[in-house]
């Protein structure tokens, strides 16, 4: 099985479960890694064969915009909706990190991984 990852997708985001998570945001990194058989796009060289990184793109950017207070559910949402639009995807797992959360310490990042 092939794996292409996607890394790195850094987006300002409102999540959380606080008042002032929803109204002054935080800083998020998404990585996303893609499973499946992608000999054909390798053989063809074209696009339509292959897992577009754009459309990864899209759609993480577009479900961090729907507010959520837990980071287990926009990772899920993202999942999801990278399932649908990518059917030559066999499995695909994705991570959303939460950089400087508010835990009332010094804490760099909590992150959910979630599998599909």
């Amino acid at each position: 099985m092939d794996i292409i990852n996607v890394r790195g997708i850094r987006l300002r985001a409102n999540h959380g479960c606080l008042e002032e998570e929803a109204i002054i945001g935080g800083d998020y990194i998404v990585n996303v890694q893609l499973h499946g058989d992608f000999t054909k796009p390798a053989q063809t060289d074209n696009l339509v064969d292959a897992a577009d990184y754009v459309t990864v793109y899209d759609i993480v950017k577009a479900e961090m915009k729907i507010r959520s207070k837990l980071i287990e559910h926009v990772a899920e949402r993202i999942a999801i909706s990278l399932k649908k639009a990518l059917p030559n995807v066999a499995k695909l797992s994705v991570e959303v990190v939460k950089e400087n959360p508010p835990v009332g310490g010094e804490v760099d990042e909590v992150s959910i991984v979630i599998e599909k």
